[in-house]
C-alpha cells in the first residue's frame, strides 16, 4: 500500500475519463461507482439458525455528463450499440469499451485510478429539453452498463 502524506480528502471534482486511449473532454459530471452483492441466507440440516453468505454481485451503471460540442464520441458510440442491436453482423461492431476514470490530485497529476471493464451504452440523451428562457448549458448523457471496476494500486500521491 502506498505512503499517504495527506489527511485531506481529495476533491471530487478533478477528475478525468479515458477511453480508446483518449480522454473525453469535457465530462462535468459522473454517477458513482457503486456494486451491491446479494446476501444468501442458509440453513443447514438442524441447525436453528441461518448463516449468511455472499451471492451475486452487482455493478450499477454509470451515468457521464457533459456539454455538447461539435465532439461525437458520445453518439458514435452509442450508434455502436444500436447497429449491434439491430442486427449487425456479429462481430463486426464490438461496442463494449474499457474506461480508465482517474481522481486527480490538486496538482493535476492522477491519484487513483480505476478500470471500469466491458462497459456498454444503455441510455443517451442527445439532447436536452431546450427551453428559451433559460441560461443554461445543454447537457448530453450517456449511460453505461458494466462488468465491474478494479482500482489501481500503483498511484501514489505526488510530492509537492
Amino acid at each position: 500500500m502506498p505512503a499517504v502524506s495527506t489527511h485531506d480528502p481529495y476533491k471530487d471534482f478533478k477528475f478525468r475519463v479515458k477511453w480508446d486511449g483518449q480522454y473525453i473532454a469535457g465530462i462535468s459530471k459522473m454517477s458513482a461507482l457503486k456494486s451491491t452483492t446479494e446476501v444468501v441466507t442458509v440453513r443447514e440440516g438442524t441447525n436453528l439458525h441461518e448463516i449468511k453468505v455472499p451471492g451475486r454481485t452487482k455493478f450499477e451503471a454509470i451515468t457521464l455528463e457533459r456539454g455538447i460540442t461539435v465532439d461525437q464520441a458520445f453518439n458514435a458510440w452509442a450508434a455502436l450499440v444500436w447497429n449491434a442491436g439491430a442486427g449487425a453482423t456479429p462481430g463486426t461492431a464490438d461496442f463494449h469499451k474499457d474506461l480508465i476514470i482517474e481522481l486527480r490530485h490538486k496538482s493535476g497529476k492522477p491519484v487513483a485510478a480505476y478500470k471500469v471493464h466491458r462497459c456498454w451504452v444503455s441510455a443517451y440523451v442527445a439532447l436536452p429539453d431546450l427551453d428559451t428562457n433559460a441560461h443554461a448549458v445543454a447537457i448530453e448523457h450517456i449511460t453505461l452498463e458494466n462488468e465491474g471496476w478494479e482500482r489501481d494500486d500503483s498511484l501514489i500521491e505526488p510530492t509537492p
